[in-house]
C-alpha cells in the first residue's frame, strides 16, 4: 500500500497520464509497448491508470522508448502554463505595421501569455483602405482565418476570395497576401497561423 503522502505529491505529476499520452500518440498498444520495455501488459495498464506507481529504473525503460527524459514525467503541468487564459482587458492593440500609413488593420494576441505555442491568435480588425494601399506580407506557415463580422477581400496570390460572417479560409501563409475590408461595416476576425 502506498502512503497517502507519497500519493498525493505524486498527482500533480499526472505520470499515468503522460504515460497513456505517449503511448497514445505513437499509435501503440500495450502489448506491444510491454515488448519494448519488458514490461507486462497488465503492469503498463495499472501505470497509466494510476493505480501503480513506477519505480524510476521502470520510468526510465519506457522513456527511452519514446525518447523522451525522465523530466518529461516530473513536470508539474501547472507550472507549465498548458492552460493560459488572456482577458479581454490584458489584451494590447497594436497596427499591422506602425510605419506605414494607411493601417490595413489592427491586431490583438490572443494567447501571448501562453507558453511552448504551436500556434498564434490574433483577433483582427480591418480598416478601409484603397486596393493600392493594400499591405502584401507573407510568412512560413499556415493560416486560418474565421470572419466574425464585416465583409473581407482576402487576395492569395493573385486571386481574391471574398468573405462573409462565419466564413473561414485556411491557406498557406508562405504565398504572398492582404486583406482589405469590403464596404463601410466594422470587420473583424479570429486568425490563427502556424510556423
Amino acid at each position: 500500500m502506498i502512503n497517502k503522502t507519497v500519493v498525493e505529491g505524486l498527482k500533480p505529476f499526472a505520470l499515468g497520464d503522460k504515460l497513456r499520452a505517449l503511448r497514445l500518440k505513437k499509435s501503440m498498444g500495450l502489448v506491444e509497448l510491454g515488448k519494448h520495455t519488458g514490461l507486462s501488459a497488465a503492469m503498463l495498464s495499472k501505470l497509466e491508470r494510476g493505480k501503480l506507481f513506477p519505480t524510476l529504473p521502470t520510468l526510465l525503460r519506457i522513456a527511452m522508448v519514446f525518447g523522451v527524459g525522465l523530466d518529461f514525467f516530473f513536470t508539474d503541468e501547472r507550472k507549465r502554463h498548458v492552460v493560459s487564459v488572456v482577458r479581454r482587458a490584458e489584451r494590447l492593440r497594436f497596427p499591422d505595421n506602425p510605419r506605414r500609413s494607411p493601417i490595413a488593420y489592427h491586431f490583438e494576441s490572443l494567447d501571448f501569455k501562453a507558453t511552448e505555442r504551436k500556434l498564434n491568435g490574433y483577433y483582427a480588425e480591418f480598416e478601409s483602405t484603397p486596393l493600392d494601399k493594400s499591405r502584401i506580407h507573407q510568412h512560413p506557415g499556415i493560416e486560418l482565418l474565421y470572419l466574425i463580422s464585416g465583409t473581407l477581400e482576402l487576395t492569395i496570390g493573385s486571386d481574391p476570395y471574398t468573405l462573409e460572417p462565419g466564413d473561414a479560409i485556411y491557406f498557406d501563409s508562405a504565398v504572398r497576401h492582404h486583406y482589405r475590408r469590403l464596404g463601410k461595416q466594422p470587420c473583424s476576425a479570429v486568425i490563427v497561423t502556424t510556423g
